[in-house]
């Protein structure tokens, strides 16, 4: 951009001295007056350089040649059928293309002066002129050639009639001829001649200028528009010619006489053609505003056939085509100009409007004066002044047009002045050395007022570093530069540093861009890259920052460099907040910060990842010097008090440290690192637990991770069965046949899992909806099948996850498969586990009465675990009571466990429950939850988990018992309900 903007001259005298003031008003104003009051005076009052005056007009008979077969009639035949013939002073042929015959008497001549005959006609082809009364030869003419007395003259022919006073001529001629004989002194015509090809010369060279000088500012402007105005012009001194009876030549040559009637026809073509195309151009804005777009269409489309029936029609077919295209034409213009000059009115259509109707009315004119024989008044003159005037108010179109489009450009360039000076970015100009050439205000305001002034106008001056090196590099190597410099150091060191952004782009020679001071945004992005990766209260690495250093590290493992991760975890820092409040809970997470990053070196970085929690990544750092920092970390948090005003707060802390092996994912790093701390917490240690390499809990980890893997398998239902563990009534155990569906996994190298470790992992990976659908499913399926076998099965259990209780989908489908399966849903007990039915009491009571409704018994589940278990037992509409197994082992060793199976058990009788025992592995224990009233047992003491075929063996749960004192005992307790069972348990093959 340049320093200086095209403005509009408003004031011309401004700047310039009195001398020049004065030249240019009379340069401006008094000459181009002068010039104009002097044609006017020419125009209208001086008389002419040629005065020839007037020819006299003879009377003269006329009659078309008779056909006398071959050749042309005999001049004595003529001059006979002319006697008697009226007298006509212009006779019009009507487009007759036959030979005409005239006979005529000469007027005496003035003193004897010789005189000339004049056949003004432009549309002669040819004479040959007889005395009357002898039939002696004159002479003889055509466009070729002419002899004897016969010269040409004008745009006709002349004779020098010598002594001859009556005169017979033979005439051809084409198109709308208008025939005349006119006397003249010879000096007066030999004037008239030179008048006439003066007129044709000015009408030449003042319409081929014009044309010149417009298609030069075409070519200089590029502009099609006045390309197609300088071929306008051509053609329009074309039809001016062919008005004035000259366009037999052009530039002073002769045209082929054979070539001028197809040039006359397709220059009225071209004319017609290019006065459309010029009007459609002119107002291609305004046309689209004034609507009847479809009319113009149609006015266009005639120009192409016009073109085409020009070539191909001779003179007199092709004429009422053009006559017709015209009168059309003009009607269309005269209604779009005025349409334009009502709706949309602008001083460059009233030109043209006026331009047009000049034209037009001159072509009309001479159209209807040779289609109706009248008499044309416009003479030579007449023509060039037509032809002039309406090429001169076209051109007043055009410039008025350029006036418009110029003020166009001058509102637009003080448009943007305004915009540069206004423009709250920099913007500026530089020359290939590097020195500044032009600046907008804004830019002054950033690098100094004095930004353009000799010897502060280098950019390097203002920026640091290969500042100008560096932008003309870019800005020739690339189209669009856009890079980001900082100020050169400031003389006072408390000046800070400001950054600007710099786009620019090579044009012309010069760099043009602009300059933005991004000071601020460069601060603000800072400091949100830095709340990205950092914890905003500590300033320490946040969960993404510290991620972001452990994956460079993990990145450095490849290269043999040690790698270890600790996580940290304050101890009962809840307590703090909850007693202190988080103000004082967040100073002492501050200090605390400060503490460890004082034992870190290095590379050694800590972030918080939680409300106390936090990981520490120690690249280049085995795992040996880490526990050795871990330990100091651990006492440097511990040992001394934080300090709070007047209070003190004691804070420790526990960390798990792992060391890293290479292709470790960050979230198992993660993982890991938490469950290590999670035992140092639990665990009677000093705080610290180290797994190193290829300990017990990777191989676990990996394990899991395994595994949901594989339970994330589409196929996952193929590795899945059930096992059936029986559960034995301890009133009557060879009475029925009851048991729980326990889910089991088979790995793809054979190993069987089972549902302790299924279940979280499922649970973890959002597949434990699916995997309790499969197993309902399945269960259902099953206990359908083998009903006729299950005849004295009172209850099969089933367990169901908390989080397929919270999936209303997975809620929705259980209802329609126990709809689906009536008989197999009556045996069915659902167990829900006491914290699942806890965590949502409304829920899990909803879901009981639907499943109740089916049919379905309901049993808690591990129940006695909780904290709340007593005073919720009464509010769970539940069936069976499932008594924790942590209760049942080992009972007889622990006389507390006994009191608190007894306590469940008495609350479940008096609320109408059963009660079911798990874990019981041996025969005491068996005998123990006898006595206490314990209704069901479940455990090894009975069986283990069967396979589904093998249960159906046996008819009762005590069919399964190995242990023969177990057999034993059991056949007490039955006796003591059904002493006739007693000889069914002999031998067990019955079974």
């Amino acid at each position: 951009m340049h320093g200086t903007l095209l403005q509009p001259d408003s004031n011309p005298f401004h700047g310039r001295t009195r001398l020049e003031n004065a030249l240019y008003l009379l340069s401006v104003y008094l000459a181009p007056a002068l010039i104009g009051l002097a044609t006017l005076l020419a125009l209208t009052a001086w008389s002419g350089h040629y005065p020839s005056g007037k020819g006299e007009t003879l009377m003269f008979r006329v009659a078309p040649e008779a056909p006398v077969g071959q050749g042309a009639e005999d001049p004595a035949a003529a001059l006979a059928r002319l006697n008697g013939q009226p007298a006509f002073e212009r006779f019009h042929t009507k487009l007759a293309e036959t030979p005409f015959w005239i006979a005529f008497s000469t007027a005496a001549p003035a003193q004897g002066a010789p005189v000339m005959l004049e056949f003004p006609s432009r549309h002669t082809l040819d004479l040959r002129c007889w005395d009357a009364r002898s039939l002696a030869p004159l002479g003889s003419g055509s466009r070729a050639g002419t002899e004897g007395g016969v010269t040409r003259i004008k745009a006709g022919f002349a004779l020098a009639p010598g002594t001859s006073t009556e005169v017979l001529c033979r005439m051809r001629f084409i198109g709308p001829a208008a025939l005349s004989v006119m006397q003249w002194p010879a000096d007066r015509l030999q004037l008239s001649a030179y008048e006439f090809h003066r007129n044709a010369g000015l009408l030449d060279g003042g319409l081929l200028v014009l044309a010149a000088f417009v298609l030069i500012t075409a070519l200089i402007l590029r502009s099609g528009t006045y390309v197609l105005f300088a071929a306008w012009l051509v053609i329009n001194l074309r039809m001016a010619a062919l008005s004035g009876g000259w366009d037999i030549q052009w530039l002073g040559r002769n045209l082929p006489t054979e070539w001028l009637p197809k040039i006359r026809l397709l220059t009225t073509a071209l004319y017609y053609t290019l006065t459309i195309m010029l009007f459609c151009t002119l107002f291609r804005s305004d046309l689209a505003r004034v609507g009847y777009g479809w009319l113009l269409r149609l006015a266009q489309w005639t120009c192409l056939p016009l073109l085409l029936l020009s070539v191909l029609l001779p003179f007199h077919d092709f004429l009422p085509f053009i006559w017709a295209a015209t009168g059309i034409c003009t009607g269309v213009l005269v209604f779009f100009l005025a349409r334009i000059l009502f709706i949309v009115p602008s001083r460059s259509a009233v030109w043209y409007s006026a331009s047009i109707a000049v034209t037009l009315l001159a072509s009309l004119y001479e159209v209807f004066a040779a289609a109706l024989g009248m008499h044309a008044l416009i003479g030579t003159v007449n023509s060039v002044t037509a032809a002039l005037s309406s090429s001169l108010l076209a051109a007043l179109a055009i410039a008025e047009q350029m006036r418009q489009e110029q003020q166009q450009r001058l509102a637009a360039q003080a448009a943007l002045r305004n915009a540069f000076d206004a423009m709250p970015i920099g913007l500026f100009t530089l020359d290939l050395q590097g020195q500044l050439l032009s600046a907008n205000p804004a830019l002054k305001r950033m690098l100094g007022d004095d930004v353009l002034a000799p010897g502060r106008n280098q950019w390097s001056r203002h920026f640091s570093g290969h500042a100008w090196s560096s932008l003309q590099q870019m800005a020739r190597l690339q189209h669009h530069v856009e890079l980001e410099l900082s100020s050169a150091p400031a003389l006072a060191p408390e000046t800070p540093q400001r950054h600007f952004l710099v786009k620019a782009t090579l044009a012309n020679g010069k760099i043009e861009g602009s300059l933005q001071d991004v000071t601020a945004q460069r601060m603000a992005t800072e400091e949100l890259r830095f709340l990205a990766l950092n914890d905003p209260l500590t300033k320490v690495c946040n969960r993404r920052g510290i991620e972001a250093v452990l994956t460079e590290a993990i990145a450095q493992l490849a290269q043999g460099r040690p790698l270890t991760l600790a996580y940290l975890d304050l101890d009962r820092f809840k307590l703090i907040n909850d007693l202190y409040g988080h103000a004082a809970g967040d100073e002492i997470l501050k200090l605390v910060c400060q503490r460890i990053r004082s034992m870190l070196q290095g590379g050694q970085q800590i972030g918080r990842v939680g409300g106390d929690e936090f990981v520490i990544v120690m690249p280049d750092t085995a795992i040996g010097p880490a526990a050795w920092t871990c330990r100091g970390i651990i006492d440097c948090i511990g040992t001394e008090p934080y300090r709070l005003g007047d209070k003190a707060f004691q804070v420790r802390g526990s960390i798990g440290l792992i060391e890293v092996e290479p292709g470790a994912a960050i979230r198992d790093l993660m993982a890991n690192a938490d469950r290590a701390c999670r035992a140092a917490k639990s665990t009677a240690s000093d705080g610290l637990v180290v797994y190193e390499r290829g300990s017990a809990v990777f191989r676990e980890r990996q394990a899991e991770l395994r595994l949901v893997e594989q339970l994330s398998a589409p196929d996952i239902g193929d590795f899945l069965f059930l096992e059936m563990q029986p559960i034995m009534s301890l009133s009557a155990p060879h009475g029925s046949l009851n048991f729980e569906v326990l889910l089991r996994m088979r790995e793809r190298d054979g190993n069987v899992i089972t549902a302790g470790r299924i279940i979280p992992a499922a649970e973890s990976c959002g597949r434990i909806g699916m995997i309790d659908r499969w197993v309902l499913k399945t269960t259902l399926d099953w206990l359908s099948a083998s009903r006729e076998r299950l005849g004295r099965t009172q209850f099969v259990c089933m367990n169901l996850s908390g989080a397929s209780l919270n999936d209303e989908r997975f809620v929705q489908d259980t209802f329609a498969m126990l709809a689906a399966n009536p008989d197999a849903a009556r045996c069915l007990c659902m167990e829900i586990t006491e914290s699942v039915a806890l965590h949502d009491l409304d829920n899990t009571r909803r879901f009981i009465d639907q499943v109740r409704s089916h049919g379905v018994k309901i049993a808690l589940d591990d129940f006695g675990a909780g904290y709340t278990s007593f005073s919720y037992l009464r509010d769970l509409p539940a069936d069976v009571v499932k008594i924790d197994g942590s209760f049942i082992v080992d009972m007889n060793d622990d006389p507390a466990n006994i009191t608190i199976v007894e306590a469940i058990v008495t609350l479940a009788a008096s609320l109408g429950m059963r009660t079911i025992a798990e874990w019981a592995e041996d025969q005491a224990t068996v005998q123990a939850l006898a006595e206490l009233g314990v209704d069901y047992v479940q455990g090894y003491a009975v069986a283990r988990s069967q396979a589904p075929d093998t249960l159906l063996r046996f008819t009762s749960a005590a069919g399964f018992i190995e242990d023969e004192a177990m057999r034993t005992y059991v056949l007490t307790l039955g006796a003591a309900a059904a002493p006739d069972l007693i000889a069914l348990v002999r031998p067990r093959q019955g079974e």
